[in-house]
């Protein structure tokens, strides 16, 4: 198997010059727990080996891509300024080869396009950079016309391994009372399962996207194929790109 066989591409009618691909656990020479094609340089791993596995992406890419640190928030990075390596958790391009990244082991992943091809972006949806907004945020910045946009949802951890407290579903309701239908009661008091897919695509919808694609893959149970926070703790990050060819 070679490293693109790895990959996962995104299944949406996409305008033919915006690519974006989907890594996976796999392919790279990151040891465990961080096996094997790791890309993030702040979670323990060898920083050597981390790069090597950058470079073995690069085959695949017009360009370096634009490494965010993320850090849970709202904030749109902009792709096509040089040398843009910033504290985001979005990021948008206009120009072509400017490739935008997000890394993740549990959060969603969310890439946004035009139907005419003349911008892309990419969002770190976390439960709370999703409900403070980065979609949204991420959507103004692109300035395209929600109608004309469309979205792919990458691996997050599905709904039947997110358990969270009343305090997240209290902040989502806050923002909307139809959150509801995405978390499910446990028997533990003030307990949920949360489907962040679902409530990513209550944003989306209510932004005015309905061209939505995406959200099957789980990376809590999917373990020969991707990183999970919430499973190992200690492990790595996979990488969700997009670009302008």
């Amino acid at each position: 198997m070679t490293l693109s066989d790895t990959f996962i591409h995104p299944e949406w009618p996409a305008p033919a010059n915006v690519k974006a691909l989907q890594t996976t656990r796999q392919g790279g020479v990151s040891a465990a727990p961080y096996d094997t094609l790791n890309l993030g340089l702040h979670v323990g791993d060898d920083p050597v080996r981390v790069n090597r596995n950058r470079q073995l992406l690069s085959p695949f890419m017009p360009s370096e891509p634009v490494w965010l640190e993320q850090v849970h928030g709202t904030v749109v990075a902009n792709a096509d300024m040089a040398g843009c390596r910033v504290q985001a958790d979005a990021c948008i391009a206009r120009q072509h080869g400017s490739v935008c990244v997000i890394m993740t082991a549990d959060c969603l992943p969310v890439l946004l396009c035009d139907e005419d091809g003349s911008v892309v972006g990419a969002a770190h949806a976390g439960w709370r950079g999703l409900c403070d907004g980065v979609i949204e945020a991420t959507v103004k910045e692109m300035g395209i016309a929600p109608q004309k946009l469309l979205a792919w949802l990458g691996p997050t951890i599905g709904p039947h391994a997110f358990e969270v407290g009343e305090e997240v579903r209290a902040a989502f309701m806050a923002h909307d009372t139809q959150a509801a239908a995405a978390f499910i009661p446990l028997a533990a008091e003030g307990k949920y399962r949360a489907d962040i897919v679902r409530l990513a695509r209550q944003r989306l919808n209510a932004l005015g996207i309905t061209r939505i694609y995406g959200g099957t893959f789980c990376t809590y149970h999917q373990q020969d194929k991707f990183y999970s926070y919430r499973r190992d703790g200690v492990t790595g990050r996979m990488g969700t790109f997009i670009w302008l060819s």
